[in-house]
């Protein structure tokens, strides 16, 4: 997936989490869906079939607000299954309104 698509579909992913937990902080995630698709689409060296490879590149984020918008990058690049998008907010899920080291690639 080149990263225009990866960034559209991290876009997507992001408004259907925000709507669906009825959830706000939506123009950080759209925000920083461009930087994310870039960084994790080819220049971050990751692995996402083994996520705590120990010579991977870390990326550490400051702009909480835009969870929803890394939770949809690492989904969409196969860190986790796309389909856990869909507990974001929800009581006990590992995708909460402030990103969690618990969810694979944090």
């Amino acid at each position: 997936m080149n990263t225009e698509t990866l960034a559209r579909n991290v876009r997507g992913c992001a408004i259907e989490m925000v709507a669906q937990a009825r959830a706000a902080h939506i123009g950080g995630a759209l925000s920083i869906a461009d930087l994310l698709a870039v960084l994790y689409g080819g220049v971050l060296r990751v692995r996402p079939e083994e996520p705590r490879w120990p010579e991977r590149d870390r990326f550490v984020l400051s702009k909480g607000h835009c969870c929803t918008a890394l939770y949809a990058t690492l989904a969409l690049r196969g860190f986790f299954p796309e389909e856990e998008l869909q507990s974001f907010g929800q009581n006990g899920s590992r995708l909460m309104a402030h990103v969690s080291h618990k969810v694979p690639g944090v």
